[in-house]
C-alpha cells in the first residue's frame, strides 16, 4: 500500500511513520483489515483540531493580541511562535506518539 501524503496528511503520515518504527503489526493488521489510511485521516483530524485549540489558548494566555501585532510585530511573531511550539509538543506526546 502506498500511502499518499497528501491524503493523510502531515500529522497522519507523523503517526505512521512512528506506528512503522514501533509498532509495525499495528500496521500488518490494519493494512490486512482496510482500515489503516482512514485510520490516520482520523489521527490527522484530531490532530490538526487538536492543535488549532491550543494554539488560540496558548496564545491567548501569553498575552497575544491584535494590539500587540500592530505595535510589536516581532514580539507577536515569538509569541505565536512559542505557542505553536508548545501546542505542537501536546499532539505530539497526546496523539502522534500514542
Amino acid at each position: 500500500m502506498n500511502l499518499n501524503i497528501g491524503n493523510i496528511g502531515v500529522w497522519g503520515f507523523r503517526h505512521y511513520e512512528f506506528l512503522k518504527q514501533n509498532r509495525p503489526s499495528t500496521i500488518g493488521v490494519m493494512r490486512l483489515n482496510g482500515t489503516l489510511e482512514n485510520y490516520l485521516k482520523e489521527v490527522n483530524q484530531e490532530a490538526t483540531e487538536m492543535l488549532e485549540t491550543l494554539v488560540r489558548q496558548y496564545a491567548k494566555s501569553e498575552g497575544v493580541t491584535k494590539a500587540l501585532k500592530r505595535t510589536d510585530q516581532l514580539e507577536w511573531v515569538c509569541r505565536m511562535n512559542n505557542s505553536r511550539n508548545r501546542a505542537e509538543e501536546v499532539v505530539l506526546n497526546e496523539i502522534i506518539y500514542r
